[in-house]
């Protein structure tokens, strides 16, 4: 602006006039720094005083400075414009419009463009195919693309290194990978001369993907061609090393560059400490920080916000807020980046008032708050249930001249669901739409999803009826919120009738569609239609998982179906390829001891253990039932000393069974042992917690467990007999190597 300053004084001076070298100056300077108002001043001015017919390379670097910041529609009215200037566009003019157009992924009105070229007689150049070819690339047309580079020869234009590499990048954005690579050698045995620069660009199509070894099998063609990388390729293969997961990599190639060279920047420092970041490694990527400080290079916000955000993801927010002080120190003004994610991991952890105080403080400093940062609190404070400190905070926002997005509204929606005060956060709804927002998919999402837990579907299909009514489509998310409702209260021809509707009106379903649909049929015993569902699944490229069979073998298990279970147990791995899991061993073991047939349920008990899947608390419960049902009360006492060993706390339903078995069989000195061992574990009523005596706890404890059990009615009036007289027996308890252990 000062030199604008200096441009329209120089004006005044006697016998001065302004050239269309200083014009172009000024408004390419304007455009750059997206002072347009100012730079179209100047263009009116230039037309008056400058022969249009010199101004098109002017009207081309504004068009281009507009597309840069992404104003479209400036750009081609600059262009449509230059007719009635009378600046006839050539196919610079075009060619700079159609790559605005391009950029901004308007590519049929790109076409017209060039359409329109051709009709006036304009011959396209290699930068107009080019551009075309990027266009055919973006729209997933690399197959297209290709056919216009083998006719540009045909065309009178000959094919350079940026039309190749524009074609090779669109291959790899599509996975035609054989094809990029087929089509890159060809270039280089064309003898094309092979730009450093436009090939970093190829290389930044692939880094992106983190497809590194595609990279590096350019890169090999690139240097045997006598072509060096340089520190900007380096950088790229770091970020996509980076974007792998192969920190290792990445590690040694900046370890590299560090001993060999050429030496890296903060870029470079940057990609790795984001890259560890991502990955959790925040030491190791603080450790960087101090490395790239002792280079001599300056980190910049990037490096600072980067490591901050990290930690503070991490639940780490004191060693973010070390961070922070350490870089003020050093120069670093905290911006609006910095506080939010400050404020976000503190609302994680729970410290709203810390949070609330840093947004005060970030507010004093004069860092002007925008929606984001709004959000992130408000978000961070409904999480918290603070839900009427987050509504305040959001009414603020229109107070300081800021408006509300329909996020802010979802945020609060959300929170008010989340505390189960659906009706309000339909109210807020209201609100919303009254006062000109109108919701979104996910406003609609989070009410029916909040109605349907809550099971009041009438409520949830009438938010259906709005959403449909105003042209909001629904999401399959919206669908399984409503059929897990309808599951839960409807019977299955209702569930099975919105799942119709679901598919007529072309929302596909996930595996979580079908295994709420799967739980419906199987609830009312429909496991013909079933296993048709399993099949339909099949048809539309839904694989199934452990919950789909789980489901599937507990409907026939209680459809008493034993055989067709077991049967579905075994396909489930060998047909569909679907690794067991402890659930669904549960669910066909607690099947066999139903059945009083132990043998199976052990057998596949020691199936699991041999297969490595640690069985849990309820596997050893149905065990060691199932034992004791059938009168073998060595095994049931065996499973449950090993439930305890491995740390599993068993019911006193249990306890008292195995305790009445060992009664039975006049035990009563193991069965007092499991007494002993409850004890230990903790497993006592609140009053002994009340005895404060050391010693009088050790000798109460066990009576009160017994009493407990004998009133939960978790053990027989003879077992509680014969047990508080062999609590008593001290010296037959030390010969059977009981003692009593101290809680």
């Amino acid at each position: 602006m000062k030199a604008l300053e200096m441009f329209n004084s120089m004006r005044k001076e006697v016998g001065f006039k302004h050239t269309l070298s200083t014009y172009r100056s000024v408004i390419e300077k304007l455009g750059y720094y997206g002072k347009f108002e100012a730079m179209e001043e100047v263009l009116v001015d230039m037309r008056e005083n400058v022969g249009n017919h010199m101004l098109e390379g002017v009207y081309v670097g504004a068009m281009k400075n507009y597309g840069r910041k992404g104003k479209v529609q400036e750009a081609v009215n600059v262009f449509e414009r230059m007719d009635f200037y009378d600046c006839e566009p050539t196919v610079f003019s075009y060619n700079a419009i159609m790559s605005v157009l391009v950029d901004s992924g308007y590519f049929d009105q790109a076409h017209k463009v060039y359409m329109r070229m051709r009709d006036r007689g304009i011959t396209p150049d290699v930068y107009s195919f080019t551009i075309r070819m990027k266009s055919f690339c973006k729209t997933s047309r690399p197959h297209a693309a290709l056919r216009l580079l083998n006719n540009m020869s045909s065309q009178g234009c000959e094919m350079n290194v940026v039309a190749y590499c524009t074609v090779v990048g669109g291959f790899y954005e599509e996975n035609f990978k054989a094809e990029g690579y087929e089509l890159f050698g060809k270039m280089l045995a064309s003898g094309v001369s092979l730009c450093l620069s436009t090939f970093n660009k190829l290389l930044r199509v692939l880094c992106k993907k983190g497809d590194v070894k595609e990279c590096e099998k350019l890169l090999d063609k690139v240097i045997k061609r006598g072509v060096l990388p340089n520190l900007f390729t380096y950088n790229l293969f770091i970020q996509g090393l980076c974007q792998r997961g192969e920190l290792d990599g990445a590690v040694r190639m900046v370890g590299c560059l560090i001993e060999q060279g050429p030496k890296p920047d903060v870029i470079t420092y940057n990609n790795l400490i984001y890259g560890l970041c991502k990955n959790s490694k925040f030491q190791e990527a603080e450790v960087y920080l101090g490395k790239m400080v002792n280079e001599g290079l300056e980190p910049d916000s990037y490096t600072y916000n980067t490591l901050i955000a990290g930690y503070c993801k991490g639940g780490m927010v004191q060693l973010a807020e070390r961070i922070v002080g350490d870089a003020v120190f050093n120069g670093f003004v905290p911006d609006q980046f910095t506080y939010r994610s400050l404020i976000d991991g503190l609302c994680h952890e729970g410290e709203t008032n810390r949070a609330l105080a840093l947004f005060n403080e970030a507010l004093g400093k004069g860092i002007k708050p925008n929606v984001i940062l709004y959000n992130t609190l408000i978000k961070g404070l409904s999480n918290q249930g603070m839900i009427l400190e987050a509504a305040q905070l959001a009414n603020e926002m229109s107070e300081k001249g800021l408006i509300p997005e329909v996020q802010t509204f979802n945020i609060l929606v959300n929170g008010l669901c989340k505390m189960g005060c659906v009706s309000d956060a339909d109210g807020l709804v209201k609100v919303m739409i009254s006062k000109g927002y109108f919701p979104d998919i996910f406003t609609f999402n989070i009410l029916i999803h909040g109605y349907s837990t809550q099971l009041k579907m009438e409520n949830a299909l009438e938010i259906l009826d709005v959403m449909l009514d105003n042209g909001v489509d629904p999401d399959v998310y919206t669908y399984n919120s409503l059929l897990n409702g309808l599951c839960k209260t409807s019977k299955f021809e209702d569930v099975m009738e919105t799942y119709k509707t679901m598919v007529e009106k072309g929302c596909a379903p996930n595996l979580f569609t079908f295994n709420i649909l799967l739980e419906s049929l199987c609830r009312y015993r429909k496991l013909d239609e079933a296993l048709g569902l399993l099949e339909e699944m099949k048809n539309k490229s839904v694989n199934p998982d452990a919950v789909t069979f789980g489901t599937l073998i507990d409907g026939f298990c209680k459809n008493g179906d034993l055989d067709g279970a077991y049967t579905l147990f075994r396909k489930m791995e060998e047909a569909y390829k679907v690794s067991s899991s402890t659930p669904t061993y549960n669910i066909i073991i607690h099947a066999f001891t139903e059945k009083l047939n132990v043998t199976m349920a052990e057998k596949l008990f020691q199936e699991m253990v041999d297969r490595c899947l640690g069985p849990d608390g309820y596997t050893y419960r149905l065990m060691v039932d199932g034992f004791c049902k059938t009168g073998n009360v060595n095994l049931g006492y065996k499973f449950l000393l090993e439930m305890m060993e491995n740390g599993f706390i068993p019911s006193l339903t249990t306890l008292g069974r195995v305790i009445n078995c060992l009664c039975v069989e006049d035990r009563v000195y193991e069965a007092a042992g499991i007494i002993h061992r409850m004890v230990q574990k903790g497993l006592v009523p609140e009053a002994v917690n009340t005895i404060c005596d050391v010693d009088k706890k050790e000798v109460a404890a066990p009576k009160l467990v017994l009493e407990d059990l004998l009133k939960k009615s978790c053990i027989t009036y003879y077992a509680y007999e014969l047990l508080f007289d062999g609590l008593r027996d001290k010296r037959l308890r030390k010969k059977k190597g009981f003692t009593v252990v101290a809680i």
